[in-house]
């Protein structure tokens, strides 16, 4: 409820305010009782200077939870105790491979990082029931969606070796735990078609001719560096940065972490690489090896 003194406005709160310091013998103006008026160009930031994306969380700070939950429990433990929030994070690495922070620690084993992010509100799917061995969910959510098990996690990487890497850690897990993660892979083999799509080999002799950087502009960081990932695959990524796999589907040609839409070819002059070509359906990049 508020009265009206001529033009200005007082609310029952206020008023109480009012009185309340007047008992209390104290003289204070009554404009201090309003609300600050900030305008235009006022400093009303405390601390912390806002960046680009915000209010969305910092990108820098998803990016690096989910690249820490590849390895390291520690880092991850003092990001999401301090954001809890950063335990549901997902990051597009580039050309739509989006990895969330528990799908990072599910694709390599990492069950203490997985288990520690279900604490804190990370959401669970196919993949990490399948790190974790849990053989009748798993099973259930194939014969409910029968072809699921088709389906390729962060990096191109499939739900069968994703049941091999829940072994990754069998020095520190029970005998159960050992023995459901068995029995899921025997159960995802034999499907026989859990592994993902079968791609031509690429001799290890061959992937060094591929490797380098490559420029498409004349900005620092306007190419793309090919090199060798963990697995030993070729990798493309920005210009001194890792990135996806590409897998070989033709003489020359790959096709970006399983992403079908994304197609890398390479151009040779008698038996050098001299450029390469990323094509999606929008745009086709010409980037010369340097």
């Amino acid at each position: 409820m508020e009265k009206e003194f001529g033009k200005c406005s007082i609310s029952r709160r206020k008023v109480f305010q009012t009185s309340a310091i007047g008992l209390l013998g104290l003289s204070v103006p009554f404009g201090s009782l309003a609300m600050p008026n900030f305008g235009i160009g006022s400093d009303l930031i405390i601390s912390g200077k806002p960046y680009p994306a915000y209010p969305s969380l910092d990108p820098d700070l998803v990016q690096e939870v989910v690249g820490k939950s590849h390895s390291d429990l520690d880092a991850v433990k003092s990001l999401v105790e301090k954001r809890p929030e950063l335990a549901r994070a997902t990051w597009e690495w580039r050309f739509g491979d989006f990895e969330s922070a528990i799908g990072a620690a599910s694709h390599v084993g990492r069950r203490d990082i997985v288990q520690y992010l279900l604490s804190k509100g990370a959401r669970p799917n196919l993949f990490t029931y399948t790190v974790l061995g849990a053989y009748e969910v798993v099973k259930n959510m194939i014969d409910f969606s029968p072809g699921i098990q088709r389906t390729l996690g962060p990096h191109g990487i499939s739900l069968l070796d994703h049941a091999y890497a829940g072994l990754r850690m069998k020095s520190s897990m029970s005998t159960k735990e050992v023995d459901n993660c068995k029995k899921l892979i025997d159960y995802l083999e034999s499907l026989g078609d859990a592994g993902g799509e079968e791609y031509q080999d690429l001799p290890d002799e061959e992937k060094q001719k591929y490797l380098g950087d490559y420029k498409y502009g004349d900005a620092e960081d306007e190419g793309f560096t090919v090199q060798l990932n963990m697995r030993k695959m070729l990798s493309l990524g920005g210009i001194g940065e890792f990135g996806g796999s590409l897998y070989k589907v033709g003489d020359n040609e790959f096709i970006y972490n399983g992403a079908p839409s994304v197609k890398v070819s390479f151009q040779w002059e008698l038996d050098k690489v001299k450029s390469l070509i990323v094509k999606e359906p929008e745009r086709s990049i010409v980037a010369k090896k340097i």
